[in-house]
């Protein structure tokens, strides 16, 4: 069973940065694809960045310019490096990874980023 565990979150200010980490128990190389998703309170959970296993990266508009998303593939582990924090960003923060051929999908227990303006 693929176990992924973020962390990182916390209390920022706006304007702020917080780096998320997302330690994966299976090397990376095994997924199709990684990344992060938000969920605000009352709201769907949305993608926010995504890593290819080729390296292609998508990102949600709303971040476009201020988040990074990164892999170390030696530590099993995917990075949000995220800029300029405004308010809209809070919310909880999950993991998520994509396994090869079997298209399995799997989800991290989510880490808390608040903003505060």
């Amino acid at each position: 069973q693929v176990q992924l565990v973020e962390s990182g979150g916390g209390l920022v200010q706006a304007g702020g940065s917080l780096r998320l980490a997302c330690a994966a128990s299976e090397r990376i190389f095994t997924f199709n694809t990684m990344g992060w998703y938000r969920q605000a309170p009352g709201k769907q959970r949305d993608m926010v960045a995504t890593l290819s296993l080729g390296g292609t990266t998508d990102y949600a508009d709303s971040v476009k310019g201020r988040f990074t998303i990164s892999r170390d593939n030696a530590k099993s582990t995917m990075y949000l490096q995220m800029n300029s924090l405004k308010p809209e960003d809070t919310g909880v923060y999950y993991c998520n990874a994509v396994k090869r051929f079997v298209l399995a999908n799997y989800w991290g227990q989510g880490t808390q980023v608040t903003v505060s303006s």
